[in-house]
């Protein structure tokens, strides 16, 4: 009887997740392959792992026997293969990283495609989603989030300045309606609604000499995607609420036109973080040690 790794890995990641799906992604599989990988186990073994229904996915009792004593085995392995990896002298393989969608727009280019033009044989996985997530028990290798949102118990390195949100419209806009002074104002402003990933809407926060106040404004369309918001507010249709590294270059160019700064101060940076680890890659190596090369840098400057 000869099993793959890969199978193995499958049948962990499902019962953790309780998900073929959520499974799948973290192990970079089609939902097909890991479906045939846990019938390989199924079929040669001769008992099902997992009770499935069109709404859940559960361990059997043989399923959940299965997993307690495969489980370390392979953690072992894993170590195993981690610490020969540690011994590599080029960089290579995968690094998968999970991020915020306006996080990850910001490092692309200053982190992640100078660290790929450097180290051509290491493919990286990102994974954008506005969910916080365990990445140790999603199987990611490095997170990137607002540095107030770090896990405690994590090892972080600061990737930028603070950052800030930013308020804005067309010029074009501004031309029709007076600029809002105060965050109440926007009530009379038509504005760019925002849903956020769990389906509840943005309510936009502000905050002055210890004032806070969130907004829940009112405008003629809701989306759940920034570019799509600043496609819409170039267009002149409203105000938006962004990250300013969205916006940074429009308003630059004049293309778009910033309101109450003075209540959108700066807040946490951004942060890579990850667990400590014994034994980590050539490639997990390289891409902290070009962050940290780039924070220190940013000091110095």
């Amino acid at each position: 009887m000869r099993h793959s790794l890969t199978d193995l890995d499958a049948v962990i990641a499902v019962a953790r997740h309780r998900s073929f799906r959520a499974a799948a992604v973290e192990l970079d599989l089609s939902a097909t392959a890991l479906s045939y990988g846990i019938a390989r186990i199924e079929g040669e073994l001769g008992v099902r792992l997992f009770n499935r229904t069109t709404r859940s996915v559960s361990p059997t009792d043989a399923g959940r026997h299965f997993v307690e004593q495969v489980a370390p085995a392979l953690r072992d392995i894993h170590g195993a293969m981690e610490m020969a990896r540690s011994q590599q002298s080029v960089p290579s393989g995968m690094l998968r990283i999970n991020a915020f969608a306006t996080a990850a727009r910001e490092i692309v280019t200053t982190l992640i495609l100078p660290f790929l033009a450097r180290h051509p044989q290491v493919h990286i996985d990102l994974v954008t989603e506005g969910r916080l997530v365990d990445i140790v028990a999603d199987g990611f290798d490095l997170g990137v989030r607002s540095a107030d949102l770090v896990p405690s118990d994590m090892i972080a390195v600061p990737l930028g300045p603070p950052r800030s949100h930013a308020v804005v419209a067309a010029p074009a806009y501004f031309a029709r309606h007076a600029p809002p002074r105060v965050p109440t104002d926007l009530a009379a402003n038509r504005c760019i609604r925002v849903r956020l990933p769990n389906g509840t809407l943005f309510r936009w926060p502000f905050e002055k000499d210890g004032q806070t106040v969130q907004i829940d404004v009112e405008g003629p369309i809701t989306l759940d995607e920034a570019s799509l918001a600043r496609a819409a507010v170039l267009d002149g249709i409203g105000i938006g609420f962004f990250m300013e590294a969205d916006v940074r270059d429009d308003l630059a160019a004049g293309r778009l036109v910033r309101v109450l700064e003075d209540w959108t101060p700066a807040g946490a940076p951004l942060s890579l973080y990850y667990p400590g680890r014994k034994n980590p890659s050539a490639a997990f190596r390289a891409f902290v040690d070009l962050a940290r090369a780039q924070a220190t840098a940013r000091r110095r400057g």
